[in-house]
């Protein structure tokens, strides 16, 4: 392994040895059960701290790519069969702190500064009707903070907004089709399932392991629609390995779509988010959603989904005709809150605080 650092770029050092390692273990330069070489010695070899070594193993083993063997070292534990190094019994269940998000931290003066500025400075703009998919201001909003967060990149004419999670849900549905079968995980978040209960479609409940939906489950279903949260499932608490995040992907062929839900990411402990199936896909077949409820308050009825770039066309023909659900006010007020930088100083304080927790 032969790794170059560029100690003036503005990416962080761990950052830069972080995603060379993934990418030689994605890639299989480095495989299942290779040992990795010390901290120090990539510290030497780099010209760097072990310091910097140390946080970029850290982010691999907090994703599941690495797992630390006391008095052995660091081992490779991705597999694209979504295997393990060491025996399921002997392995932590990969969850997320649970607890609910710390809405008495929500800066709910600043947020009422900000519905005051707009009702002053947009005057009856707010009672004028927006496109279909959303405000052009509040999407654009959406995009930037998606680009500075995630590193999602994509354009406004692929954001849909619509009111909380269960709309969206529907307005899949009518645009995939109901004659497709779709899937979820077992236990999930209830209201997924009576969603499709309600809209008359077919759908399979796919049992949890410890790092995901079982292997043998996901193959022998006959879904073309696979409707997951990653990060932390609800009510299980379960997240997603890196291994079984690209079975995910390569299962996603042909005529399939995943629904990624990305549930309470933002305030992850990690000090770099868990990289999301969309950003990850090679496909255009991940539909991103992501709401407000956790991040601010459940009363904030928005939610929004990117699409992927095949199904723009696809939306509009079939669903465009809806009208936005989320009144011009509140996309406005949440726009203006994420623009000036309070929604995301909101996030960095419950972080820290979780840290500290």
């Amino acid at each position: 392994m032969k790794y170059l650092i560029d100690k003036q770029a503005s990416k962080p050092v761990y950052l830069q040895i972080y995603e060379q390692i993934r990418s030689d273990i994605t890639e299989r330069v480095l495989k299942y059960g290779d040992k990795l070489p010390s901290k120090r010695l990539i510290g030497e070899e780099l010209g760097v701290s072990v310091i910097s070594v140390e946080h970029a193993y850290s982010l691999l083993i907090d994703e599941g790519y690495i797992i630390p063997r006391e008095r052995s070292g660091y081992f490779v534990c991705y597999s694209e069969s979504g295997g393990f190094l060491h025996p399921i019994s002997d392995m932590p269940v990969h969850r997320k702190p649970a607890g609910a998000a710390l809405e008495n931290d929500f800066p709910f003066s600043v947020y009422t500064k900000t519905m005051r500025r707009v009702i002053s400075e947009y005057g009856d703009e707010i009672m004028q009707k927006c496109q279909n998919s959303g405000h052009a201001e509040f999407k654009k909003a959406i995009s930037d903070y998606l680009a500075r967060s995630r590193g999602i990149k994509v354009s406004e004419s692929r954001i849909v907004v619509g009111s909380g999670a269960e709309y969206l849900y529907g307005i899949i549905i009518q645009m995939l089709g109901r004659d497709r079968i779709y899937a979820t995980e077992k236990p999930s978040y209830e209201k997924i399932e009576a969603v499709y209960k309600a809209n008359g479609v077919k759908y399979e409940l796919l049992e949890l392991g410890v790092d995901g939906i079982n292997s043998i489950a996901l193959s022998a279903t006959g879904a073309s629609v696979l409707h997951i949260t990653p990060y932390r499932s609800y009510p299980s608490g379960i997240t997603a390995s890196a291994s079984k995040r690209h079975e995910y992907l390569r299962w996603a062929a042909g005529d399939r779509f995943i629904i990624e839900e990305d549930f309470e990411s933002e305030f992850s402990v990690l000090s770099k988010p868990e990289e999301t199936l969309f950003s990850m896909s090679r496909n255009d077949n991940v539909i991103y959603l992501n709401t407000f409820s956790k991040t601010i308050s459940p009363a904030v009825r928005t939610g929004y989904m990117i699409l992927p770039e095949k199904l723009v066309s696809v939306f509009e023909k079939r669903v465009g005709f809806y009208s936005c659900s989320v009144p011009v006010f509140e996309q406005l007020v949440l726009a203006n809150f994420i623009m000036s930088g309070d929604f995301e100083r909101h996030i960095n304080r419950v972080r820290r605080k979780k840290r500290r927790g």
